[in-house]
């Protein structure tokens, strides 16, 4: 094991070697308790002159998997919320003097929104329909005066005057992501999903994702809004994403893009997706030669650019993902746990793009479902990026953390009763600090070859299988070793082919339960994974 560690250890000095690149801020969360804030995921937000406006999301925690429990409505929220976080007050109204269809999507979970300039957008989301006695996905944009309604809500006024809707069923979608370039709205990946949920595909629902990028514009006078749709574009495969991170980003040549993250599922296997698909004013491309291993479910996320150095920066908070850091080893879990890991994924001036463990945690199984509120008192993009190398002083309140699913432990999914987590109410204020002696993030090694592989099942026993990608015929070694170093299985294959490989290993002969270390090794790269061994 010695070899390989200092092998992977010349990787990373290679790497930044090639790069240059040290970052030189930390970050520090600082919980705060606003009395009346309820715990809330899964939400929308706008702001203004420092205040947040919220609506939507739910309650409760995790759905849970009965068909007549999961998205119960008492866990709806039905409320609009007033925050102003540096007085730490709260004002809140009932939605109920509202039109029933306004009502109705504003109760809803995972809506898509954006905020250009004083109007907040929402666009679809999954929720109790009262016409039809069941759950669906509203097809509908509403559009909100944000800072009217605000100051309606304060003052106990009438907030009727400051929403106007349309319906429209090409905004029939829930769980993707709105943003925007050079002023067009891009609607990306999503699912229209109708019906009751359970995780046994029964017939209680229908299920469509949208394998699609939907753009259009919107012209509001304040008034009236009209709506003109672009040609969308569709694939099946890269765009088959949702419940993941789409993040507004500068791109290297200096104009506004958007990265679709992770997500879920992949087409043909039930786990996220490792790759991220670029989108730019002229259509779409995979990131070749970056895999994002940590933060693959929609999470609260950082975003920053240094026009000196021409770096992006996307800083992913907790969550869930498929891969946990223990020690310094990338550990694989198929049962796609909540996590606690803060990870770094940067874009440097040449486009390349590498992930980094950030050495904070979260403080506790938080992110999922959660929202970074930027502090718009500080520069930034119109796409809402700050920027980094504008920030006056070493210490800057760049944001806040709000909301999210807080689980008891990582893996709480088969949990008949839906218990074992909930809504988080604390607010963290997040705090970037900008010191030249502080040292390099880890940076994960997986994320910058080709390699990505995956072991499965895992945990496991009995045999187990091992997938991994060769970006071209080279000489490839595959081992098992144990905790102390000892290596238990070795095979050399003198020349793989390009492309994709599968091998299967019986692990009874090893005879012991616990940790093993998976590793592929070729001349330009390699991979280690953890494996746990469970008792049958």
């Amino acid at each position: 094991m010695t070899n390989i560690k200092y092998f992977i250890y010349l990787i990373f000095l290679s790497w930044s070697n090639l790069q240059g690149q040290l970052i030189n801020f930390d970050l520090r969360l600082e919980p705060i308790n606003i009395v009346g804030l309820p715990g809330l995921q899964s939400y929308a937000f706008g702001q203004s002159d420092g205040k947040w406006l919220i609506a939507g999301g739910r309650l409760d925690g995790l759905h849970q998997r009965q068909p007549f429990a999961s998205f119960d409505t008492s866990g709806n929220n039905k409320q609009i919320y007033v925050v102003d976080p540096i007085l730490r007050r709260v004002w809140k109204t009932d939605i109920s003097t509202l039109s029933i269809t306004l009502q109705e999507q504003l109760s809803s979970t995972n809506m898509e929104f954006l905020q250009k300039g004083a109007y907040l957008y929402l666009i679809g989301g999954y929720g109790y329909h009262s016409s039809t006695a069941s759950k669906l996905t509203f097809g509908q944009l509403t559009s909100i005066d944000v800072s009217g309604l605000i100051g309606a809500i304060i003052s106990g006024g009438d907030i009727r005057p400051y929403f106007r809707s349309v319906s429209d069923e090409r905004f029939a979608v829930t769980g993707g992501h709105l943003n925007m370039i050079n002023g067009i709205f891009y609607l990306v990946g999503g699912q229209r999903f109708d019906g009751n949920y359970n995780p046994m595909g029964h017939p209680t629902y229908s299920q469509k994702y949208t394998n699609a990028i939907r753009k259009f514009s919107i012209e509001d006078d304040g008034k009236s809004l009209n709506i003109t749709h672009f040609p969308e574009v569709t694939d099946a495969v890269q765009l088959h994403r949702r419940d993941y991170n789409a993040v507004a980003q500068i791109l290297p040549n200096g104009e506004e893009g958007i990265t679709a993250f992770s997500g879920v599922f992949q087409p043909n296997v039930d786990l996220p997706f490792l790759n991220c698909v670029n989108i730019d004013r002229n259509g779409y491309s995979v990131q070749q030669s970056f895999q994002q291993y940590y933060n693959h479910y929609h999470c609260a996320v950082l975003p920053l650019y240094d026009s000196k150095k021409n770096e992006m920066h996307s800083i992913f908070f907790g969550g869930i993902a498929q891969y946990y850091d223990n020690a310094g080893t990338l550990v694989q879990d198929n049962n796609v746990p909540f996590v606690k890991t803060i990870a770094r994924i940067t874009r440097s001036d040449n486009g390349r793009m590498a992930e980094y463990k950030m050495p904070l945690l979260m403080p506790g199984y938080l992110g999922a479902s959660s929202e970074f509120i930027i502090n718009d008192k500080i520069p930034h993009f119109d796409n809402h990026v700050l920027k980094l190398d504008q920030f006056t002083g070493d210490t800057v309140l760049v944001g806040y953390i709000f909301g999210g699913i807080r689980s008891d432990a990582p893996n709480i999914f088969n949990s008949s009763l839906g218990d074992g987590s909930d809504a988080n109410s604390v607010v963290y204020a997040v705090t970037l600090i900008q010191d030249q002696s502080l040292n390099a993030d880890d940076l994960n090694v997986q994320s910058i070859g080709n390699l990505a592989m995956q072991v499965y099942p895992n945990p496991g026993n009995g045999l187990i299988n091992i997938r991994y990608f060769l970006s071209k015929p080279m000489r490839t070694k595959v081992m098992i070793s144990n905790e102390n170093g000892t290596i238990l299985y070795q095979k050399n294959f003198r020349q793989r082919t390009r492309g994709f490989h599968d091998d299967q290993i019986s692990l009874e002969e090893f005879g012991f339960f616990g940790p093993l270390w998976i590793t592929i090794e070729t001349p330009i790269e390699n991979a280690t994974q953890m494996l746990i061994i469970k008792q049958n």
